[in-house]
C-alpha cells in the first residue's frame, strides 16, 4: 500500500480526521503495515493493551467473554484508547480465515508524537470527549 493511500485510510478514522497532514504523516511514518495469517490474535481480552490496529484489507472476529461480538472488516479500528492507557483489552480480536493486514501504531512509537505535536493531543481530546457526549445523550433517551 503506497503513503498516499494509507494516509487516506488514516483520515478515515475519526481519532485521526482533525489532524494536518503533517501530523497524520507522522502517525503514519511511526506505525507499520503488517500481514497477519488466518487464526491470528491480534488483541486478548484481559492482556495489556498497547497499540492500535486499522484493518486495512481482510477481517477479523470480536470476541467479550467467550462470545462473538461481531466481525470486523476493512476500515474498521480497535486499540486507540491503549494508545493512551495501556489498560488490559476489553475483546479478543482474532484474523478471519482470509487473513487480514493491518496498519498498526503503538503507544511507544505513538506517545513521542504527543509531545512533538501539541496539535495532536487536542484532536484527540475533542474526539473522546464527542465520544463521551454521544453515550450520555444515549443514556439520558434510554
Amino acid at each position: 500500500m503506497d503513503q498516499d493511500e494509507l494516509l487516506k485510510r488514516l483520515r478515515a478514522v475519526d481519532l485521526f480526521a482533525g489532524l494536518s497532514d503533517r501530523e497524520l504523516r507522522a502517525v503514519a511514518d511511526s506505525g507499520a503495515v503488517n500481514e497477519h495469517p488466518a487464526g491470528s490474535v491480534l488483541s486478548e481480552q484481559g492482556t495489556s493493551g498497547v497499540g492500535f490496529h486499522l484493518i486495512l484489507s481482510g477481517g477479523a472476529e470480536v470476541e467479550v467473554n467467550g462470545k462473538s461480538a461481531g466481525s470486523l472488516g476493512s476500515g474498521a479500528h480497535f486499540g486507540e484508547i491503549a494508545l493512551i492507557d495501556g489498560q488490559p483489552r476489553s475483546a479478543t480480536v482474532t484474523i478471519g480465515p482470509d487473513g487480514a493486514t493491518t496498519f498498526s501504531l503503538t503507544s511507544w512509537r505513538f506517545k513521542p508524537l504527543l509531545e512533538k505535536y501539541p496539535e495532536i493531543p487536542l484532536a484527540l481530546l475533542k474526539v473522546f470527549c464527542a465520544r463521551l457526549r454521544k453515550v450520555e445523550s444515549a443514556a439520558d433517551a434510554g
